[in-house]
């Protein structure tokens, strides 16, 4: 975490000392902004057990495992007001990898399974977020600025209608959920460069549970947990 928030901080301090006056001076002013986005994700399932859980011992524990993915975004922000803005992504792709670790009493060795065994879900979303952003007075070259929205994704590699899924974890395609997040506008003379840390929470069910599959049956609902840190270049 602090060294994100340095990675955040250090053009401002950079900026700081080699300012010589008001860079891009309307930039502010104009009615559209665009811009490309690139970033780094951090992310878990939040889940909860199904009742057979605790009736069965082949699976003693389940655990989430966070995973570090990619975010590629072009911004669309269209000015509101003095300080408030509403941005989108039209084209966002994000790319994760997130998995579950089972703790296996009975583990069927020739089949590959061992007494702890991890079960990867990797995930190629397009996301579709809207925003609405909060964004403080400028002090010379430097702004800071809050948001919070919502926001639809679509898996491009779920496997909800998976056949041959024994040794899997099916998930649906949609999601949706509200995200939140705190970054900071850096002035250069022929760019502005944006550093932003958000969070996102699903709120939909991704679980397409499978009575009949052992990785599948013992969990109920799954719901997606993302903190990502990004760079804006506009």
């Amino acid at each position: 975490m602090y060294t994100i928030l340095g990675l955040m901080l250090c053009p401002f301090l950079s900026s700081a000392q080699l300012r010589n006056g008001l860079n891009l001076p309307d930039h502010d002013d104009k009615p559209y902004h665009f811009g490309i986005n690139l970033g780094l994700n951090r992310s878990h399932f939040s889940f909860g057990h199904h009742p057979i859980f605790m009736q069965r011992d082949s699976v003693m524990v389940v655990e989430s495992i966070n995973s570090t993915g990619l975010n590629l975004a072009w911004l669309v922000d269209k000015r509101l007001s003095e300080h408030f803005n509403l941005r989108t992504y039209p084209l966002n792709l994000t790319f994760t990898e997130k998995a579950f670790e089972y703790n296996l009493k009975y583990p069927d060795r020739p089949g590959g399974e061992d007494s702890i065994t991890i079960k990867k879900v990797q995930s190629i979303s397009l996301t579709l977020p809207i925003q609405i952003k909060f964004s403080s007075d400028r002090i010379g070259n430097f702004k800071v600025y809050m948001l919070g929205g919502v926001k639809a994704e679509y898996d491009m590699a779920a496997n909800a209608g998976a056949k041959k899924a024994e040794n899997l974890i099916k998930l649906n395609r949609l999601d949706y959920g509200v995200e939140a997040g705190l970054g900071f506008h850096f002035y250069y003379p022929y760019f502005v460069l944006t550093t932003e840390l958000k969070t996102g929470w699903g709120l939909g069910n991704l679980h397409a549970r499978d009575k009949d599959l052992k990785f599948s049956n013992v969990i109920d609902k799954i719901n997606s947990r993302t903190i990502t840190f990004s760079i804006t270049v506009e």
